[in-house]
């Protein structure tokens, strides 16, 4: 009886800390970023590897990781404000600032490593850009200006243009369209995550939507605006021959449907209209990058 008590007490304790180390890490966010830039990679192979696709996988998690870790350490104290993220190990006491400051040191050592020796030293640098300007240059920002999201975007807008390079070796056109596409879509998809919980954000301090009123007409026009302006962007690999007629109706009927719930928010201007914009954003993404992927086989 006591053996089973223990064995129950250290299974619970073992499921606590995973669950610590899923919520320190944003597992689902990362996990939908990892997505991105397999995508990415298999857009750019000669030949698809599952081995690579596994080391990428992990390299990308773990420096996904990292960066939310350290984003956590730096904020701490506001989270402990917000309602959204109250729970997460470091205002709960689960986790130590010294455990989370070496949780995510090792997580950054070694995905970075991984990239590097698993694929290319240009992988690891961009693993590198988008870990230092998402710890140093967004999170800070967060606090003083709106600009934050713009700021933010870059390191955001990487995934897909690392599995690109991770497998091809080189920057080229259409690394770099992968990269705008990403860039313009984290417009929306913030904005409409800063509408939905803009009241959490102003106990912490934040002010992010893009209008200095808040949740008004200006905010869900910009948050129109950048969607629409997606669906050139999103054709550009078309323009540049690197896609079919096909995959270009495709990522612009995408796009089109993608438009509907911002005009909605534009017209409405609430909470829920700003949430199916959110989860609309979701959608849109891989649905887009998929097209680009399929247009390939």
């Amino acid at each position: 009886m006591l053996v089973n008590s223990v064995e129950t007490t250290l299974l619970s304790s073992v499921k606590s800390k995973v669950a610590d180390y899923a919520a320190f890490t944003k597992a689902r966010l990362t996990i939908l970023v990892v997505i991105s830039s397999v995508i990415g990679y298999a857009i750019g192979a000669a030949y698809f590897s599952w081995m690579e696709v596994l080391w990428l996988s992990m390299g990308g998690y773990m420096l996904t990781g990292a960066s939310n870790g350290f984003n956590q350490v730096i904020e701490k104290d506001v989270d402990s404000l917000m309602k959204r993220t109250e729970k997460r190990p470091i205002p709960t006491g689960n986790m130590s600032v010294v455990e989370a400051l070496i949780v995510a040191t090792v997580l950054a050592i070694a995905g970075l490593i991984i990239l590097f020796f698993a694929f290319n030293s240009l992988a690891a640098v961009l693993g590198a850009l988008a870990l230092f300007s998402y710890v140093l240059i967004y999170t800070p920002m967060k606090k003083h200006t709106p600009w934050a999201v713009f700021a933010g975007a870059f390191p955001g807008a990487i995934p897909p243009m690392l599995g690109y390079v991770a497998a091809t070796g080189v920057f080229d056109l259409y690394a770099g369209l992968l990269f705008a596409v990403q860039f313009m879509w984290q417009f929306p998809h913030f904005w409409a995550i800063a509408w939905v919980a803009d009241s959490d954000y102003k106990k912490a301090g934040y002010r992010l939507l893009p209008s200095k009123g808040g949740k008004n007409m200006q905010s869900a026009f910009l948050t129109l605006l950048y969607t629409l302006f997606l669906i050139p962007v999103a054709l550009l690999p078309w323009a540049f021959d690197l896609i079919g007629t096909t995959a270009a109706w495709s990522a612009a009927i995408a796009g089109l449907l993608f438009a509907i719930p911002a005009f909605k928010l534009y017209f409405n201007r609430t909470d829920k209209a700003a949430k199916v914009v959110m989860f609309a954003s979701f959608f849109y993404l891989p649905v887009v990058q998929v097209v680009y992927l399929l247009d390939k086989i």
